[in-house]
């Protein structure tokens, strides 16, 4: 764990804050998406011999197999269905609430002169649903839910099959349970590469999201302008931002939370990242020696010390306007604030994928079950787009309605001026072609 001041941030995040795209991997899934473009089923079922569990003969998994999944969750674990049903309802109101805000209008500029706007959902989205160390359940929720508010017609879960040939049996629930409508058994670059090209069993879809290792990243970030994405997805992160917990003997129980928080995202993977801004060394200690402490008990422990000794992080800032700069530099993919005073730091920080206030809002609550998503913008990307919503399903389609009148007229003359002004006289001839015009249907 490595602890900096931070006059030490701007050379330590320019030097080795930034990870590099591997070219190894850009061409490896290059290779993937020109055999599926050519070969269709059949490429996706090589690549699926050799990198899944298993290469089932039929893709698609039955409406029957989806029902098995859910009703072995309700009758071997109903702790967890009445979790998941927990997280779902929650999902969904949420969903609802970020719906509400797209809506329909027309609204006339000018006599003349109506614009307007339809918001309309995709037709087939896609989510996928990593299953590599860990079946990622609640993503099928996170990602189908949305989906289905936003009016989506046909939402299509892919996940890797286990030895058995099917996906994880608590995803097949979750996809049950949100309402997927059909699931495919297929994994990695070229169940992306299948979903965005279309093959001879597995649907073209308008929109994929969700997230996966660097190798699903790569295929999206190459087939996107094919495909619609939500946004490429890099390593995960946290960085949490503590001030003084008033008083010392506050310290060790205001540290202990930070690194509980911290271990909670570097278990992910070697790659995640871990980072924390702190007021003081005492208290940056204080978070190393808690973390120490934890690992020790951990049974992830192995994964998270990976995590923390390749990229784990402590700042120690001068002024809470060093750490905000800070914090917006870094952009992180989830940002909690275990702080006094939110009301001072909320409006003054800008970039974040999702922000966790007070250290009641533990981030874990935002992966799984307070309706917030969990797919959200890693790498920095926190700085031009917020996360996974129902946005991503919507297109907002404008529509422009005339009649005669000053405001067409004046948008008319306008039109012609400054297509004259570009050197695109048909523009321009076009527009004035309507000049005569005595009725306009």
């Amino acid at each position: 764990m490595k602890i900096i001041h931070s006059s030490e941030f701007d050379s330590y995040w320019k030097n080795g804050g930034i990870s590099v795209a591997d070219e190894k991997v850009s061409l490896a899934v290059r290779e993937i998406i020109a055999a599926v473009r050519k070969e269709g089923d059949a490429a996706v079922r090589r690549y699926a011999s050799r990198f899944d569990k298993s290469s089932p003969g039929a893709f698609q998994v039955s409406a029957d197999q989806i029902k098995a999944g859910y009703r072995q969750l309700r009758e071997g674990e109903p702790a967890l269905a009445v979790a998941l049903e927990t997280s779902a309802d929650h999902i969904e109101r949420f969903a609802q609430l970020q719906k509400a805000q797209f809506a329909d209008f027309e609204y006339e500029m000018a006599p003349g002169l109506i614009t307007g706007q339809r918001v309309i959902p995709v037709q087939r989205a896609a989510v996928y649903v990593p299953a590599g160390r860990f079946p990622l359940i609640s993503s099928v929720l996170m990602g189908v839910i949305p989906a289905r508010v936003a009016g989506v017609e046909e939402a299509v879960v892919a996940s890797p099959p286990l030895e058995a040939g099917l996906p994880d049996w608590r995803i097949l629930a979750a996809a049950h349970l949100a309402g997927a409508n059909r699931v495919f058994a297929i994994g990695g670059a070229q169940a992306i590469a299948a979903l965005a090209l279309g093959t001879e069993t597995v649907p073209r879809v308008d929109v994929i999201v969700g997230p996966g290792n660097k190798y699903v990243a790569a295929a999206k970030q190459l087939l996107f302008g094919e495909v619609g994405i939500d946004f490429i997805a890099g390593p995960t992160d946290v960085l949490i931002i503590t001030d003084s917990p008033g008083g010392s003997e506050g310290i060790p129980e205001a540290a202990d939370l930070m690194a509980a928080d911290m271990l909670a995202q570097a278990e992910h993977d070697s790659d995640a990242r871990a980072r924390a801004l702190v007021p003081c060394r005492v208290m940056a200690d204080q978070v190393a020696r808690q973390l120490e402490a934890r690992l020790a008990r951990l049974p992830t422990a192995s994964t998270a010390k990976a995590s923390l000794d390749a990229g784990g992080l402590i700042i120690i800032y001068d002024s809470p306007e060093a750490a905000i700069r800070i914090a917006d530099t870094i952009a992180p993919e989830h940002l909690e604030l275990h702080v006094k005073d939110t009301g001072f730091w909320v409006p003054k920080l800008k970039n974040y994928g999702s922000l966790f206030i007070g250290s009641l809002a533990v981030e874990a609550l935002g992966d799984y079950s307070a309706g917030i998503n969990h797919t959200l913008p890693t790498s920095g990307s926190a700085r031009f787009t917020g996360g996974l919503s129902v946005r991503h399903f919507l297109k907002a389609l404008t529509t422009l309605r005339c009649s005669p009148g000053r405001g067409w007229q004046d948008a008319r003359s306008a039109a012609e001026q400054i297509a004259e002004a570009e050197g695109l006289a048909a523009h321009r001839e076009s527009v004035a072609s309507r000049e005569q015009t005595k009725t306009v249907p």
